[in-house]
């Protein structure tokens, strides 16, 4: 045992433990603290455990029927006192979790399940990812939660299945990484869209003033596949190739506007004159702009994307739209009422 951080307990009661207090008392003299699934194990065999994981139907095998939270809490708040727990974990299916800890506020946690197909290895779930948690420092809490999250993923599945890493982060991260990105929460999120089979395509452009020739060159994009970056010129980019006047909206609010509509996933902004830095990194299956290019190998990021197996597509514009018209079209209004 010297060589673990944390060991678990997981009793079916099959006869695997002839007498599980000895691996008890051998895990609690070396300091490692020791999680335990009870199933009907009476719960005096694992006095001092460090957490106890029983199901609602396990613990109020033990303490009798909860009619309420707060009747829970007390008897989970006598479990700890008595067999000196260090907290007791009741799963609670459809319910969620509650977390019960010595002289500490009770936690509630809502189930993270979006659909449930089967619930078996739901518990074990929850024990595993519990331990590899704490087996790394994750403060309790956080590592309840993080368990609550792998056991949502794996009741949306089919049969007894083992919860990938890659799935875990894709569903810790999934909110985060979504709208406007830094280039590395870029990386990350086509990183997680790659592993559930997505087509990813990428354009980009200033979009100082958003107009209707915008839009319908991001909707045409998004047609060539699931997810659509938009890599947009930053403030300083955009001088230099339009003019110390512009531009006229800065980063922040381009990328707001762009992340807002419906056709675009992610924003993300590149500070040189083109994006293939950019593109050569991120690597989209598709990589699209305008007719106005004539040649596809004057697409900067074409030769990476080709390279890699990719597509280059030049989408056809809808004539007479461009933000420096509008701007020339206004600019005058503007000036007569003293706004420029």
């Amino acid at each position: 045992l010297p060589e673990f951080d944390v060991v678990v307990i997981s009793n079916y009661g099959k006869g695997t433990f002839l007498d599980v207090r000895e691996y008890m008392k051998a895990a609690q003299k070396l300091d490692i603290p020791v999680l335990v699934d009870p199933k009907h194990t009476p719960f005096e065999h694992y006095r001092g455990a460090a957490l106890i994981k029983p199901n609602r139907k396990e613990f109020e095998a033990v303490v009798g029927e909860c009619r309420s939270d707060d009747e829970l809490i007390e008897k989970g708040c006598q479990l700890i006192k008595k067999y000196d727990f260090g907290a007791v974990l009741v799963t609670r299916g459809h319910e969620g979790l509650t977390l019960i800890q010595k002289d500490q506020p009770a936690t509630y946690i809502s189930t993270q399940a979006l659909e449930v197909f089967d619930v078996t290895g739901a518990g074990d779930t929850v024990i595993s990812v519990l331990a590899a948690s704490l087996a790394v420092n994750t403060p309790l809490i956080e590592a309840v939660k993080l368990s609550n999250i792998a056991a949502g993923i794996a009741v949306s599945k089919l049969g007894t299945v083992a919860v990938t890493r890659h799935e875990l982060f894709d569903a810790v991260h999934a909110d985060h990484l979504k709208g406007v990105l830094s280039e590395d929460q870029m990386v990350l999120a086509m990183e997680s869209a790659r592993r559930r089979g997505e087509r990813i395509v990428m354009t980009n452009g200033c979009f100082d003033v958003l107009h209707a020739g915008h839009i319908y060159s991001l909707q045409q994009a998004k047609q060539h596949g699931d997810r659509l970056v938009v890599a947009v010129n930053d403030d300083d980019s955009v001088r230099r190739l339009k003019g110390q006047t512009r531009p006229i909206n800065h980063l922040e609010d381009r990328m707001a506007v762009l992340a807002a509509l419906e056709c675009v996933d992610w924003a993300v902004s590149f500070s040189e004159d083109t994006p293939e830095r950019l593109i050569c990194r991120l690597l989209p299956d598709v990589l699209v702009k305008g007719s106005d290019y004539k040649e596809i190998n004057a697409i900067a990021g074409a030769q990476c994307v080709l390279k890699n197996g990719g597509e280059v597509k030049a989408l056809k514009l809808l004539e007479s739209r461009s933000s420096s018209e509008v701007i020339k079209h206004l600019q005058p209004e503007y000036k007569k009422e003293g706004e420029l």
